[in-house]
């Protein structure tokens, strides 16, 4: 084989790596960022309004008897 051919092979082979390796970071800080949002909204939520959002017809009404 060639050296200018390997050369040339082994170039492309670093700037598709290089290439690749850019793109992972990129998507790794948007899961980050993604991460981050859910984690406040959980701290900020509330327990019961959670709960009455996934069941609202549970609690709303008491039977009551004398």
């Amino acid at each position: 084989m060639d050296i200018a051919l390997m050369s040339i092979a082994l170039s492309q082979g670093q700037v598709q790596q290089q290439a690749s390796m850019s793109v992972m970071k990129m998507a790794m800080g948007d899961a980050k960022q993604q991460g981050e949002a859910l984690q406040k909204l959980m701290s900020t939520a509330d327990a019961t309004a959670i709960q009455r959002a996934a069941q609202p017809h549970l609690g709303g009404n008491i039977d009551v008897k004398l």
